[in-house]
């Protein structure tokens, strides 16, 4: 199972759900992946420390090779690091992912990645892509390579008003490079059950029949902690409501 975490809008989530849900599946016994495609590498610090931007193989090394070939590469399996979570590894970011972007547009390398996934999916039971708040080069190509799309959702009227472009922007590569790209559901995050605004919000968008997910997620200074820490939630509290909150999610996922 291949799973893009995507919005355009920054600030919403995508690295932590990214991290803890694949951190949920690690926990369970599940060999799983985390790619992060995402310049400013918050996936990576969250599951490395400060180590992820060391000398070690990364995305960026993998996206180099795609533009140099060569009958002698590197396979994909070698650019993945450990993260020192139990089933639990990482294909990193590097800043140079940035300057990348217009070579590898400019040579049309939007399906590379997808061929990358289906070498690795052998070694892996999940694969969780996190994305740049921007539909870019690598959005794309994410999308193309996955088998299903969570959209989160910060409870706030700027994203409810984008969830409409990031939908069409998802069915526009499911229509022409991806027919088999299903919207598994929006993610809504940073949930406040006493807010009225939170929770008009979220009736509204089920009431206009958008696919929100029944396993939100609440605001909690934990999670920077976690971050702090380099620790998902799962491993840092198992205990924590919001820990819960993503076992919850993660079942309701594996239910669908």
């Amino acid at each position: 199972m291949r799973r893009v975490v995507f919005n355009q809008k920054g600030g919403v989530g995508k690295s932590t759900i990214t991290v803890n849900l694949a951190a949920v599946a690690a926990s369970r016994g599940r060999r799983v992946l985390v790619i992060d495609l995402d310049p400013q590498g918050n996936a990576s610090h969250y599951l490395l420390g400060e180590a992820w931007k060391q000398a070690g193989p990364s995305v960026a090394d993998l996206f180099q090779q795609m533009l140099n070939i060569s009958l002698f590469g590197k396979e994909p399996r070698d650019f993945v690091r450990a993260t020192g979570i139990d089933g639990l590894s990482l294909l990193a970011s590097q800043p140079e992912l940035a300057e990348l972007m217009a070579k590898l547009e400019s040579r049309y390398k939007m399906f590379k990645l997808k061929e990358a996934l289906d070498q690795l999916a052998p070694h892996y039971d999940e694969i969780w892509i996190d994305t740049p708040p921007a539909l870019n080069f690598y959005t794309r190509s994410a999308l193309i390579a996955a088998d299903r799309c969570l959209i989160p959702f910060d409870c706030d009227a700027f994203s409810r008003h984008a969830l409409y472009n990031l939908k069409e922007s998802a069915d526009e590569i499911r229509s022409d490079h991806n027919p088999g790209l299903y919207i598994e559901g929006i993610v809504v995050n940073q949930f406040q059950p006493r807010a009225s605004l939170p929770v008009r919000l979220v009736e509204e968008l089920k009431a206009e029949g958008l696919p929100v997910l029944a396993s939100p997620l609440s605001a909690s200074v934990k999670i920077r902690e976690s971050h702090q820490a380099a620790c998902p939630m799962v491993y840092l509290d198992p205990r924590h409501k919001l820990s819960r909150e993503f076992e919850a999610l993660y079942q309701e996922l594996s239910e669908r």
